[in-house]
């Protein structure tokens, strides 16, 4: 397995009807080091969008029902997520569409895997980039505490914080995505969280209990409204 640098971890939907098309590409990504998720049409996308959160999108555009264009809009209206189009209409006018509908970029059939691969890593590097956060290897800091991910530690000026098991479990979560929003959902398919979705606001409600100086306003592990949570940084010691 190949990984490099960006892509670690990086979770892809692919969406396209031809199932084995479908197949090879599931293949393909997953040997070069990313998770990948597939989907036969439209409404399957849909149902796995709904349950867990997605790096990158690679969707095809002609698919019976819901076409690619339409789900492309659709997304749009409610989520940044980056999107792949793949087409077997190379006209100008079909790439400018592609690309109107708020696409990342445009692929056309019948393409070289290794530019499929370049395509997704070059969007990758940056929708993903975090450069707010302080991650040096294995640390993640933020304020005046480190996270070790490695051992799971947490430390205040060289000294161990306690955590829970569960506070340990969804502190390492964040920790491995620093600065990307995790909703409910993923929170609950990465077991974070014990227990159903309901359960995430309690266990993120105890873990800033432990982490912020004023839980109701928290500086690091923040609320985005409408999305899920996002583990945030500040220089060291302020």
């Amino acid at each position: 397995m190949t990984v490099t640098e960006g892509d670690d971890l990086a979770h892809i939907l692919v969406v396209d009807d031809d199932s084995r098309l479908r197949d090879l590409l599931t293949r393909f990504l997953s040997e070069n080091g990313f998770r990948v998720t597939a989907a036969g049409d439209a409404a399957d996308a849909r149902r796995k969008l709904a349950a867990i959160e997605y790096d990158l999108i690679v969707l095809d555009v002609m698919m019976p029902g819901e076409t690619g264009f339409e789900l492309t809009r659709a997304l749009r209206k409610t989520r940044e997520l980056p999107i792949l189009l793949l087409t077997a209409m190379g006209e100008v006018e079909n790439r400018i569409e592609g690309l109107e509908t708020g696409a990342d970029d445009y692929l056309t059939k019948p393409f070289e895997p290794r530019e499929l691969l370049l395509r997704i890593r070059t969007i990758l590097r940056r929708t993903r980039s975090v450069p707010e956060v302080a991650d040096a290897g294995n640390e993640v800091t933020f304020g005046p505490y480190s996270y070790d991910r490695t051992q799971g530690e947490l430390t205040k000026g060289g000294q161990t914080v306690h955590l829970t098991e569960s506070e340990a479990l969804l502190l390492g979560c964040f920790a491995q995505v620093p600065g990307r929003t995790l909703s409910r959902e993923d929170l609950v398919a990465r077991n974070a969280v014990n227990g159903h979705e309901r359960a995430v606001d309690v266990q993120i409600n105890r873990l800033r209990r432990k982490i912020e100086k004023d839980p109701k306003f928290p500086r690091f592990l923040q609320t985005v409204r409408g999305k899920g949570y996002v583990l945030k940084a500040t220089p060291p010691g302020t």
